[in-house]
């Protein structure tokens, strides 16, 4: 295990100072194959905002989550993924260990974890807006309501192999929104006309890398 994250360390660590003959991969370029590809959380994040009184917006994110993807370069608007968050595992870093803020937002008042304990996405629609860009939509299932929610994606790049990395690597970034009214997280939300309170409006954002182990490995 330890052996596996130092080659995934140095493969990245390689790509980034062009090591020996290795060239720089542009953005959005890739060799990559299609296929099946699993979700890499070592190089992923899931945080999500809201605006707070209207002086700034309150981030904070989830620490345990899982997707997968079936990834088609030939053909992008036949791509598919679905995704599950942990609930439990939302992370506010709240500087006051006396007062379990993380409690309070899993808790019965928001999300509820004990009776929902998972967050899913699954996409039902790929639009390419760009050479490397796609608006991604599919129905999110939160607190038990189940909404469409459309996710603005930009593909980063990938590789078929590296020979200090298993299997094809690809990455993408996503931003999308949400109104948690929409789903029965209305507590605290600002009366019309001030923003006194957390605002209605969730902005997502979402780093991931993805890998097919299936792969041919690259041996040099």
């Amino acid at each position: 295990m330890e052996a596996d994250v130092i080659g995934r360390t140095i493969a990245m660590l390689a790509l980034l100072a062009g090591m020996g003959a290795q060239p720089a991969i542009a953005q959005g370029a890739s060799d990559a194959p299609a296929g099946n590809y699993a979700l890499d959380l070592a190089h992923g994040r899931l945080l999500f905002r809201v605006n707070h009184l209207g002086f700034s917006r309150y981030t904070a994110l989830f620490t345990r989550f899982d997707a997968a993807l079936v990834f088609d370069p030939a053909a992008p608007e036949s791509m598919s993924v679905t995704a599950t968050v942990d609930t439990a595992s939302l992370e506010t870093h709240y500087p006051d260990a006396s007062f379990d803020f993380n409690a309070i937002l899993t808790g019965p008042d928001f999300l509820d974890a004990a009776a929902f304990p998972q967050i899913t996405f699954a996409s039902t629609a790929v639009k390419q807006t760009g050479p490397q860009t796609a608006d991604v939509t599919g129905d999110l299932t939160l607190r038990g309501v189940t909404k469409p929610v459309t996710l603005n994606v930009t593909f980063n790049g990938g590789y078929a192999g590296h020979p200090l990395d298993a299997g094809a690597r690809i990455g993408f970034s996503a931003e999308g929104s949400l109104l948690r009214s929409d789903f029965g997280l209305t507590a605290g939300i600002p009366a019309p006309g001030t923003t006194m309170g957390v605002g209605d409006r969730v902005e997502v954002m979402i780093e991931a890398e993805f890998l097919n182990p299936d792969a041919p490995k690259v041996l040099e």
